[in-house]
């Protein structure tokens, strides 16, 4: 349950620790006073998204801190699963706003994500404010009431998990009905060019071979006549390098005994004159291997158009890309011819999983419609003591209806305050006051079964007064009985203010420049007072004084 709350620099709250205890706790104010900025500092702890505005004007930043006691409820599990800190009593929620757009929230000094506070948040507390009285007239929320009876959680939860591969595989087998009626009109003219890219037999590295071999047949004579022109230079027979290099030699050697160095040097040229031989003997066998050969250079430029052409048709960089190109058509073609195969087996597993759906779907409309005469039940009890004698209420259950995200069933609160008049879904007949004492029904019931440690109702007490208000507030009273139980009402009413354990007054204080808001608990006489307030108005009353001092005896 809540223990402490502590705010600072919140929307018109400065500065605030307030603590809160078991039971049943009363929030008065007047309008404006700040309930609703209460509220909301809570709201942000529970994973509400945050707005600059809620700083309060001319600070740097907002600090929203709560601590809770779980000793009576087993969170160990939950926090274990997320490696976070928990002594098994102790749980400190805080969230921090800077004026710079920053955000941080904290789970026991872990730091935490928006999504992991409204996690827990959802299991420690519940706020029923004004507009969830609208919830009760659709559809899905009527659906998560019945849920929360049931207690169809982890039926619910294998039926989603199945419920959304179910889609995808639905999704994945309409992709491919789709890609083989688009494909299949294609399937001719991509085995054409499957066997075009085959016919022309490519080879990776095969352009550049070409390329240079269309050069040699091209300028044949010219490569041969400069290669004929080197060997001359390098072997002619009176002019020739090898021969200049020989007489360069023998004279060297000729001064070897008189100059040492010379002889090495002459080695070297030796070593020339092999190299220049070999490079001549290479040369002669180079221009026997160069003929000018107009077949072959003709096919050579045919190759070479072919594959320009076969680049240009599938806009290819090169031959890789084109055997690339080639690889994917033949894969694409294997699929096309397997397609009634691969759309067979997809079916099949379609079916299999649709099969466990409905099986799960079973489970589930069974879970429910137990949990709708439950409901029937309770709900006609409660709101028979909520001065509803002649109520009749009912869970409209329909079942076999198509797959949804959360079943087939369809769930339709039918009801009527009347004997003699037929049931009719609430919100075309229920009046705001009795709204109001049905979703208190309701919420007792989910909280029996949900087991939250704390309940915030704000103004469920629309629309009732009197006798109707005194017996809504005996329904939270005893909604906080038990050990670790706590339910908080924020109202305008004194017959319910009078029945709290605990009493909190909100109130404005305005300075010459700002105006804050502040909350205090209240004593008895405090108490006294401020139910007379709520009873007479601003001015104070004997009568209204009485009056107070009575609710407030009848409430003990």
């Amino acid at each position: 349950m809540l223990q402490s709350l502590h705010i600072q620099n919140y929307v018109l709250i400065e500065s605030l620790d307030i603590d809160f205890y078991e039971g049943f706790s009363v929030i008065t104010g007047e309008t404006g006073a700040g309930k609703s900025i209460l509220l909301g500092a809570i709201g942000l702890l529970l994973g509400q998204r945050a707005d600059l505005k809620m700083i309060k004007a001319g600070a740097s930043r907002c600090i929203i801190e709560a601590e809770f006691d779980l000793s009576q409820y087993d969170f160990s599990e939950y926090f274990a699963e997320r490696d976070l800190d928990f002594d098994g009593t102790e749980c400190i929620i805080r969230r921090e706003l800077t004026s710079s757009g920053k955000s941080r929230a904290f789970i026991n000094d872990t730091p935490a994500t928006l999504s992991d506070l409204k996690e827990l948040g959802e299991q420690l507390i519940d706020i029923h404010s004004q507009h969830q009285n609208l919830l009760l007239n659709k559809a899905d929320f009527q659906l998560r009431v019945l849920d929360a009876i049931a207690q169809d959680n982890e039926i619910l939860e294998a039926y989603k998990a199945t419920y959304k591969n179910y889609c995808q595989v639905r999704t994945e087998l309409a992709t491919l009905q789709a890609e083989s009626e688009r494909d299949k009109t294609e399937q001719e003219y991509i085995a054409y060019q499957v066997q075009q890219l085959e016919e022309a037999n490519l080879v990776e590295d095969e352009e550049e071979e070409l390329s240079q071999e269309l050069n040699t047949l091209t300028h044949a004579e010219d490569i041969k006549s400069g290669m004929y022109q080197a060997s001359e230079i390098i072997e002619n027979d009176e002019h020739g390098l090898v021969g200049m290099l020989q007489d360069a030699q023998r004279k060297l050697e000729s001064i070897a005994t008189l100059y040492s160095p010379a002889q090495k040097l002459a080695e070297r040229i030796d070593c020339c004159q092999i190299e220049m031989r070999d490079i001549a003997n290479e040369l002669v066998g180079n221009m026997e291997n160069i003929e000018y050969d107009p077949d072959r250079l003709n096919y050579v430029s045919e190759r070479i158009s072919t594959l320009n052409s076969l680049k240009q048709k599938f806009h290819a960089e090169d031959i890789r890309a084109l055997l690339s190109i080639q690889q994917e058509l033949k894969q694409r073609l294997s699929l096309i011819e397997n397609y009634d195969e691969r759309l067979h087996e997809l079916q099949e597993h379609l079916d299999q999983i649709e099969k466990s759906l409905d099986t799960t779907a079973s489970k589930l409309s069974s879970l429910r419609q137990k949990a709708s005469i439950t409901i029937e039940k309770e709900m006609c009890k409660r709101l028979v003591i909520l001065g509803m004698p002649n109520v009749q209420f009912k869970a409209d259950l329909s079942s076999g209806n198509p797959y949804s995200a959360n079943g087939r069933d369809k769930v339709i609160l039918l009801f009527s305050a009347n004997k003699n008049i037929p049931m009719q879904p609430l919100s075309q007949v229920a009046s705001g006051g009795e709204i109001s004492r049905l979703m208190l029904a309701l919420k007792v019931m989910i909280g029996k079964t949900m087991e939250l440690p704390t309940i915030i109702f704000d103004e469920i007490d629309t629309g009732v007064s009197g006798q109707m208000a005194e017996k809504m507030a005996q329904i939270m009273q005893e909604m906080g009985n038990g050990v670790g139980k706590q339910v908080i009402s924020i109202t305008h009413l004194p017959q319910i203010a009078a029945l709290g354990k605990h009493h909190y007054h909100v109130y404005k204080t305005d300075k010459s420049t700002t105006t804050t808001s502040n909350i205090t608990i209240l004593q008895q006489e405090e108490r006294i007072e401020e139910l007379a307030r709520m009873l007479s108005g601003s001015k104070l009353t004997q009568a209204a004084i009485d009056n107070a001092k009575a609710l407030l005896a009848a409430g003990i």
